[in-house]
């Protein structure tokens, strides 16, 4: 179901049936595939969020705004996508004041529809984190409220293992935590600064090199994905996107990877990219920004499909070496866009492009070894 949501979106952004097409068959083989499988929150997280993007695609706020927030509530950083809402709004009344001079008499109604823009707004933002804010409340309700806690019926071996492990169990004497008395009682954050060492530069040690290098690649894709979009668009992300363009104007916005609708997508996934990589560990880059942004499966098909010479021909035969190409029925001759690209990438392994050969080893290998590892408790992204 996420990969259909992914499929649609990148339709609906893209406006390339095939570059959307290649993307989701990418996210089906995703590097963090095997936190998609397992009972992790990743695969419901991606299919909301990339459920609740398209239908603000599609304009319909209310339906995205919800999604948002069924999204907030099974990953905390899913509060992030509040952003999406926050966007659509505000350019959609950047872009409705230019054009044409206001005639006289319209300040007022302006002020109004301005007033009403940053009220849908912030209800929008509430809305999406209405599911985090309700655990914290019952997180403060369970650990920091006298006789509410399960302390009484939890067995005695079990308290002497959290006392060994110093954990807190809710309702025990004199075991309230510190983060009951914040002004802002967070229990998420306590947690995080507590048991898992999470802090901004907290993970830049020597010994957590091997988990940088696990975190490369998906790095050094989503920077490249940054790079390339506000190179080949300076002054459209110089404007942040409110600054409609000629081609716009007319009809004829550039479409795939570099066009004008990825821009939030972009700002979007490099945002979670900076954060995980100075603030958080390192290595569930990977899964993190596999699961919250299509970014990493839209800018890889874009470079299979313009990087790619097999991915340019539509016919049997590939015009570069005048050698058949495998995984082509006969059945779809002249139909280069029936079969399934990845399939006819890998049997033709030895004649792809070394960038090729290295986005599918990267999706395919992390997939791989995310099932042989993980699933054996060895460690992991």
């Amino acid at each position: 179901l996420a990969a259909a949501a992914l499929l649609a979106l990148g339709r609906a952004v893209l406006r390339r049936p095939r570059l959307a097409f290649l993307a989701a068959l990418l996210f089906s083989v995703s590097p963090a595939g095997v936190f998609m499988a397992a009972a992790y929150s990743e695969s419901a997280f991606a299919l909301l969020a990339f459920g609740a993007m398209w239908q603000l695609e599609r304009g319909r706020g209310g339906l995205s705004a919800l999604l948002f927030a069924l999204a907030a509530g099974a990953r905390a950083n899913g509060l992030v996508n509040a952003g999406f809402l926050l966007y659509s709004r505000g350019r959609r009344f950047v872009l409705g004041l230019q054009g044409a001079p206001a005639p006289p008499g319209t300040l007022p109604a302006l002020w109004k529809r301005a007033l009403g823009l940053a009220s849908s707004a912030a209800l929008a933002c509430a809305a999406v984190s209405l599911p985090f804010a309700l655990f914290q409340y019952y997180a403060y309700l369970r650990f920091c409220e006298p006789g509410t806690g399960l302390g009484q019926s939890v067995p005695e071996a079990l308290l002497q293992l959290a006392r060994d492990k110093g954990y807190r169990v809710a309702g025990v004497p004199g075991a309230k935590p510190p983060w009951c008395s914040q002004r802002f009682p967070l229990v998420y954050s306590y947690i995080q600064d507590t048991y898992w060492n999470v802090g901004f530069l907290r993970y830049f040690q020597l010994r957590q090199i091997p988990n940088f290098l696990l975190a490369l690649p998906v790095t050094l894709l989503s920077s490249w994905a940054a790079w390339t979009y506000v190179s080949t668009n300076p002054r459209h992300c110089l404007t942040l996107g409110l600054e409609r363009s000629k081609s716009e104007e007319k009809g004829k916005a550039r479409d795939g990877f570099c066009g004008p609708a990825v821009f939030v997508y972009v700002v979007h996934s490099t945002a979670l990219l900076v954060f995980g990589f100075f603030c958080m560990h390192v290595q569930v880059l990977t899964r993190f920004l596999g699961s919250s942004s299509p970014i990493l499966y839209w800018f890889s098909a874009h470079l299979l499909q313009e990087h790619e010479p097999l991915l340019w021909s539509t016919g049997t035969d590939n015009p570069a070496s005048g050698k058949p190409l495998q995984g082509k029925s006969p059945s779809s001759c002249g139909r280069g866009t029936s079969d399934n690209p990845v399939v006819r990438l890998l049997l033709n392994w030895r004649s792809i492009t070394p960038l090729s050969k290295s986005i599918l080893g990267f999706f395919l290998g992390y997939w791989l070894l995310g099932l042989i590892l993980h699933c054996n408790f060895l460690p992991w992204t």
